[in-house]
């Protein structure tokens, strides 16, 4: 590790839990984001300035005005632009030593393997349930660790999955794609909302690859920022 490295990680290598080996394995790190938006975004950022050495991001929309009310590293005059493209120049903007691959596409059952396979933790951050049945399914047949989240209103959830685990297919049915996370697209979203399931999901990441803490396996952490409720339920 560089002086510059220690310089610009010393506020992780000063946690316990992770030190300067988590910060070697987040170097050696190799994270897949679907979705570019209210959530997606925001992991990319937080992961990016935690080091992970490479992260891909996918998605296939362009930034529209309606975005910028939770997606906050997007400006008014990114308008009609790719929302991963924008969000790559971001990305290495914040940190030149991380390997950015854009994907500006969407991410299908039949395009996921092989894209997933090359990864070590799978985030997804897409606001449909359809597309986190597939990224479930995936992970699941390739045995990928991967933190699935989901916002509505005043309201998010998030669960993590690896091998052994409850998974998200395990909990919400496919033939009802309107149970279970709930997309932000159909109805309204409160950014902070947003920002705090964002929050929740790069940390598990982050967690994941440097073997810190406990996962969200076989639970689904819930919050209602209305009430400033929360609740993590067992899923096992």
């Amino acid at each position: 590790m560089t002086e510059e490295e220690k310089i610009r990680y010393a506020r992780m290598i000063a946690i316990p839990e992770i030190g300067m080996k988590g910060v070697e394995k987040l170097k050696k790190s190799h994270v897949f984001i679907t979705g570019c938006g209210a959530l997606g975004s925001v992991v990319a950022m937080y992961l990016a300035g935690a080091g992970v050495g490479k992260i891909t991001i996918a998605d296939f929309d362009t930034i529209d005005i309606s975005n910028l009310q939770r997606q906050l590293f997007y400006t008014t005059s990114d308008a009609g632009k790719s929302k991963a493209r924008t969000l790559t120049n971001r990305l290495s903007a914040l940190n030149p030593e991380c390997n950015i691959e854009c994907i500006d596409s969407i991410i299908t059952e039949a395009s996921a393997p092989a894209l997933f396979s090359q990864c070590d933790f799978i985030i997804d951050a897409t606001d449909n349930p359809a597309s986190k049945f597939v990224t479930d399914k995936i992970c699941h047949e390739l045995g990928k660790p991967c933190c699935i989240g989901g916002v509505a209103g005043f309201t998010g959830q998030v669960m993590s999955w690896s091998p052994g685990h409850v998974g998200y297919s395990d909990i919400f049915c496919p033939e009802s794609v309107d149970s279970g996370f709930t997309p932000c697209s159909i109805g309204g979203v409160l950014g902070p909302a947003a920002g705090v399931i964002a929050c929740c999901q790069a940390s598990e990441t982050i967690k994941h690859l440097t073997d810190a803490g406990e996962m969200l396996f076989d639970k689904v952490f819930f919050i209602d920022l209305l009430t400033m409720q929360t609740r993590l339920i067992e899923v096992a």
